[in-house]
């Protein structure tokens, strides 16, 4: 079975309050599952990735075994399909980690998609964000 994910980091001020996002859809395009991540402050290239080990994470824990993995980071998809090195010390331990978490399916691809194709995903991440930043009351 072939599923999809869509995964988005957002850092508001960079580095600034951040969140993670991930929607995962099946062959048929339904959703299976959605989730959101407060990751307090950081990057939003760590932002990115902390989403995707997100989506990655929930995939795995649903029985996926094959993945088609869309991103707006033109950064991470290049340094996962070999084309970029890795060279930020921060973003050097998630790239490992996802590509742990990858290791465990049968087969797997990533694509960079333009922002319009990654609403969910970006709606999620935004409340993540949303969900750590605390509000005065009145």
């Amino acid at each position: 079975m072939s599923w999809t994910l869509f995964t988005d980091g957002a850092s508001r001020g960079n580095p600034g309050p951040a969140g993670a996002g991930a929607v995962l859809f099946d062959a048929e395009g339904r959703e299976l599952a959605a989730r959101s991540l407060h990751l307090g402050c950081c990057t939003n290239n760590v932002a990115e990735y902390r989403a995707l080990l997100l989506g990655l994470q929930t995939a795995v824990e649903q029985g996926c075994a094959r993945i088609a993995i869309r991103l707006d980071s033109e950064l991470i998809v290049r340094q996962l399909q070999g084309r970029y090195q890795v060279k930020n010390e921060a973003l050097k331990p998630l790239f490992a980690d996802v590509k742990r978490l990858l290791a465990r399916l049968d087969s797997w691809s990533v694509a960079h998609v333009p922002r319009e194709q990654n609403k969910r995903a970006d709606q999620l991440a935004n409340r993540g964000v949303d969900e750590g930043i605390c509000c005065p009351r009145s």
